[in-house]
């Protein structure tokens, strides 16, 4: 991946040296620059200090952090489409989860340490008896499901590399949801099933009955 060295600051039009900043705060301008000089996303940062394990030196960044194969990418921040979207996929586990304690709900860019890696899920459900008490920290035992959501700067090709990281790491099954075609793609190690308007996601050996009905992934958007 080509790293450009510089960002540009679009009200100033003053150069930001991300190679040479401890902690970068990135504000939306800095995004659309980056859209308008054809930069491709995910973008490699590389801030002086930067160490992964420590949260606390991580950038100050208005947009989406994950630590991937000894590089730091950044993503934009979600566009309306997305996040609505990812609002109802956890809307959705989390009133199913009410049925079932036995289980987590992670979103807000739900963190996980895996493999030497860390990265971020839309939603995420882990068991509770797997990953004890919340204690601060991200969270270093694999999801039973991990859950993404297509953006303006994921097509499908992104999120499906993506899946094969979960699946590589533990992840027992991934939900690829993508608001453009309404539609759902459910990913195994054993193979794959897509799914759209009207059907239910089929129920898996490790998540009881959870079997949503794919129209609730978009009942925000289809409002619109």
């Amino acid at each position: 991946m080509a790293v450009p060295p510089r960002l540009f600051h679009a009200d100033s039009e003053s150069m930001i040296a991300l190679v040479a900043q401890p902690a970068i705060r990135l504000i939306d301008d800095d995004a659309v620059v980056l859209r308008r000089t054809g930069v491709r996303f995910p973008v490699e940062l590389r801030p002086q200090g930067f160490r992964p394990e420590e949260l606390s030196t991580w950038p100050d960044a208005e947009g989406r952090l994950e630590w991937v194969e000894g590089r730091l990418l950044y993503m934009p921040p979600c566009a309306d489409i997305q996040q609505d979207v990812a609002v109802d996929l956890v809307h959705v586990l989390r009133t199913w989860s009410e049925s079932h304690p036995e289980f987590v709900v992670g979103g807000n860019e739900a963190g996980m340490m895996l493999g030497g890696d860390i990265r971020a899920a839309d939603a995420a459900v882990w068991r509770r008896d797997q990953i004890g008490p919340s204690v601060g920290k991200l969270r270093n035992v694999p999801p039973v499901l991990a859950a993404e959501v297509a953006g303006q700067d994921e097509d499908e090709t992104t999120l499906r590399e993506k899946a094969q990281w979960y699946l590589r790491h533990g992840v027992e099954v991934v939900w690829l949801i993508f608001p453009e075609t309404r539609d759902v793609l459910v990913v195994r190690r054993d193979g794959e099933a897509r799914n759209g308007r009207g059907t239910r996601l089929a129920a898996h050996e490790l998540l009881a009955d959870l079997t949503p009905l794919v129209d609730g992934f978009f009942a925000q958007i289809d409002r619109s």
